[in-house]
């Protein structure tokens, strides 16, 4: 299945999008907020095969087919869904991932039965926790230290905190 919008193509990944994955999840700004490190061409390329066969990501394009991001939308309890997303940093302020996010929100509320929709940031991710607010979400709460993705030097946690925002179907239609 594919997407399309005004600018964007949403379409699956394809294990050939390892290179245009590189160019944004190389960049340390890019995976800031991100439970993994900058990429590797190699690791890059594994990883875009490895969304080839995951559904839950979707490759977001210029109609061109320039791959500058990418969604997550992954199905969970309660059919309640996990939105997330990384774009390139050179298209950032575009408006591309609020008009991707909200291509895929309304497809899956409006077409798929999407009953809600979730998205999680660190607080200190303004601008991800101002997309969610654009799209309509609202913030149900802040979990304190609630999960870390890297330890230090002696090996703790480095723990972080997280917003929760959330989205009903009858909210969106």
């Amino acid at each position: 299945m594919q997407i399309e919008t005004e600018r964007l193509i949403l379409r699956p990944f394809q294990p050939e999008d390892g290179e245009g994955l590189y160019e944004y999840l190389s960049d340390a700004e890019v995976v800031r907020y991100e439970p993994y490190t900058p990429m590797s061409p190699e690791e890059a390329r594994e990883e875009a095969g490895r969304r080839a066969k995951n559904n839950d990501f979707w490759a977001v394009c210029k109609k061109d087919g320039q791959l500058i991001g990418n969604l997550y939308f992954s199905k969970g309890d309660f059919n309640t869904w996990e939105l997330g997303y990384v774009f390139n940093r050179k298209y950032w302020g575009n408006g591309y991932a609020s008009e991707s996010a909200q291509a895929l929100l309304d497809v899956a509320f409006r077409e798929w039965d999407v009953r809600r929709v979730v998205a999680m940031c660190d607080p200190k991710n303004t601008a991800s926790w101002r997309l969610m607010e654009r799209l309509g979400m609202r913030r149900e709460g802040e979990l304190k230290q609630n999960v870390y993705f890297f330890c230090n030097e002696e090996g703790d946690p480095i723990w972080k905190d997280t917003y929760e925002y959330g989205l009903l179907r009858e909210e969106w239609i």
